[in-house]
């Protein structure tokens, strides 16, 4: 990917302190390539429609375009995140969402971690919103090949896309650990206590990676496989401070590197095309 220091940021909101999706990982900062500048918008905060006309003109241009999300991708549909202002990590709870998360909280606090699980992360009734539809109205066109999220909603398959990469699992799988059984979320949510196995009553699992816990090879192989081969990847809904699956972006060599986030990132300065707001009020604008 060639140097541009003319990089383009389109901002719709002052950057406030930016989210962090579900990780224990450590954050790191990748060296810039280019410098981004601000491009004025109007202040009744609608995009610029020649900015919109420029990544729907890198749309068009690309044939091989891969999605990285993040927990931005969801909010859009009620789906709480972590870290902001009425995130999981500004509620009281008797230990620190981190710790309940944890493969070790699970194994020693089993009955706790359930309450909170269903509590907090089964969420109920929510529905794809237009970042989801377009995306997976771009791969039934033939335009985008994958997605790779790091929410665990499932709301990428609702929408309809076929060939998701879920770095973090997902709430809808779930699984007996002692004979493999499989169970939806439904029985999980309305499971009381600690969800049993109804063959052999042993524990049920979360398809889910905790803390502590290291992501799915497989997933994880052929995320990089994607964004190896991709000629356009748009980055969206994400500060990109959680690593390991931050990381995944440094494997793009292809033409087009743009970003759609609410809040500035330190990867600003490497992209094509930065846009600063709603991924799902952008992308409602993209044709197919």
């Amino acid at each position: 990917m060639t140097a541009n220091p003319q990089a383009k940021v389109i901002t719709t909101q002052p950057p406030p302190k930016p989210l962090e999706c579900f990780s224990n990982e450590l954050a790191t900062t990748p060296s810039p390539s280019r410098i981004s500048k601000a491009v004025p918008i109007n202040s009744n905060r609608h995009f610029v429609n020649k900015e919109i006309e420029e990544l729907q003109e890198i749309i068009d241009d690309s044939e091989n375009i891969v999605f990285f999300g993040g927990a931005g991708v969801s909010t859009e549909s009620g789906v709480p995140d972590f870290r902001s202002a009425d995130g999981l990590y500004n509620q009281k709870y008797d230990y620190p969402p981190e710790v309940m998360l944890s493969h070790s909280f699970y194994k020693s606090h089993t009955e706790d971690f359930f309450k909170f699980y269903k509590d907090k992360m089964l969420i109920d009734g929510v529905l794809p919103n237009a970042a989801h539809l377009k995306l997976a109205e771009l791969e039934r066109h033939g335009k985008l090949k994958a997605v790779i999220t790091q929410n665990i909603d499932g709301l990428h398959q609702k929408a309809g896309s076929k060939n998701v990469f879920e770095l973090h699992g997902s709430v809808l799988r779930n699984y007996c650990e002692n004979c493999g059984e499989s169970y939806d979320f439904d029985y999980m949510k309305n499971s009381n206590g600690i969800p049993r196995c109804e063959k052999c009553s042993g524990i049920i699992k979360p398809d889910v990676v905790l803390y502590e816990e290291g992501l799915d090879e497989n997933t994880m192989n052929g995320a990089v496989s994607a964004i190896e081969s991709a000629d356009m990847l748009i980055i969206g809904g994400t500060s990109l401070v959680v690593y390991p699956a931050a990381g995944l972006v440094r494997y793009f060599k292809g033409k087009y590197l743009v970003l759609i986030n609410r809040y500035q990132t330190s990867y600003d300065s490497s992209c094509d095309l930065v846009i600063r707001g709603k991924i799902g009020e952008v992308m409602s604008k993209i044709n197919s």
